[in-house]
């Protein structure tokens, strides 16, 4: 999984608690700092929903699903309710970037409609998909089974904008989940890593890229606590896409000098949730800013069991 990508560049709530997941507040936290609007980019070409350089039509959806081992059946008319909707649900990410941030950043949006989310929309343990609920509005997180579940959209849009990734960038993501936001950022950076801690979950979600031709997304499945400290030359952007109850040492020491992290921090399952932004400058110290309340489902495994004053960046 080495070739290169087709990547963009600047030339050119059902059932479960985690369906609640990963939904940003409306308010911005009492002390936040609005972000700089991005600085404007050249205009992109239009990018169709084309994955691995083919129309994406009903028959390249199915093959594609069946392929990653979820067949799917629909007719005509449903593919193309599905299709329909995208349009709306993209103003709507341009929107709300426009609102939080000041602007929409043209790799973001030509990165959201290069993907087709209904793609990503299945029930894992029910062997069912829910493509018909890729681009609801008003925009909820979806449950995937196993206590996991697929962020909303616009979430995932600010979390992306918020860490400026680019065409040269490599980005580490603790929480698989779905496989969307991995494969949000692979369309803009150079190489995408994601872990993800539960099995069942991660092995499933393995198997998804290849038949979309997402070629420079690297999983495993894993404790993302530590990291990845086998990528030695570390990482742009860390993504974490679970509640964290404080921001793990190893993640520090692996974002590279001029890094950014976005990382929600709070208690599990409970009010006053945050996004923290993190940045590395040159010389090696770490800025943080406060920034807007969110909800996700907590971080698991190796974050329950060490208190925040006995974190260590490797393991003892």
């Amino acid at each position: 999984m080495r070739t290169q990508p087709h990547r963009l560049s600047r030339r050119g709530l059902i059932g479960s608690a985690a369906a609640l997941a990963a939904a940003p507040s409306l308010g911005f936290a009492d002390n936040a700092a609005p972000v700089p609007a991005p600085a404007p980019a050249a205009p992109l070409l239009t990018t169709p929903a084309t994955p691995n350089g083919q129309p994406w039509t009903r028959e390249a959806f199915q093959t594609a699903m069946a392929a990653s081992g979820r067949p799917v059946t629909l007719t005509d008319a449903q593919f193309e309710t599905i299709q329909a909707r995208k349009p709306a649900a993209m103003k709507a990410i341009a929107d709300y970037l426009k609102m939080r941030l000041g602007a929409a950043d043209p790799l973001v949006l030509a990165a959201f409609q290069a993907l087709p989310r209904e793609y990503y929309h299945y029930i894992y343990p029910e062997h069912r998909s829910t493509c018909g609920d890729a681009y609801d509005q008003p925009p909820k997180p979806w449950a995937l089974g196993y206590g996991s579940a697929l962020s909303d959209y616009l979430g995932q849009a600010y979390m992306t904008q918020v860490c400026k990734p680019g065409p040269n960038d490599v980005s580490l993501e603790i929480g698989t989940g779905s496989g969307f936001q991995s494969s949000l950022l692979s369309r803009i950076v150079k190489a995408a890593y994601s872990i993800e801690i539960i099995e069942p979950l991660g092995n499933a979600v393995h198997k998804i890229f290849s038949p979309l031709g997402y070629d420079n997304i690297t999983t495993r499945v894993g404790d993302g606590y530590y990291g990845w400290p086998e990528q030695k030359d570390g990482f742009d952007i860390i993504i974490v896409t679970c509640a964290a109850q404080y921001a793990p040492p190893a993640l520090f020491a692996q974002l590279k000098p001029g890094g950014r992290m976005i990382i929600p921090i709070g208690q599990p399952f409970k009010q006053g949730q945050v996004f923290y932004v993190y940045s590395k400058d040159e010389n090696g110290k770490i800025h943080s800013r406060r920034d807007m309340g969110c909800f996700f489902i907590p971080m698991t495994g190796t974050m329950m069991k060490i208190p925040a004053n006995e974190a260590k960046a490797t393991p003892s």
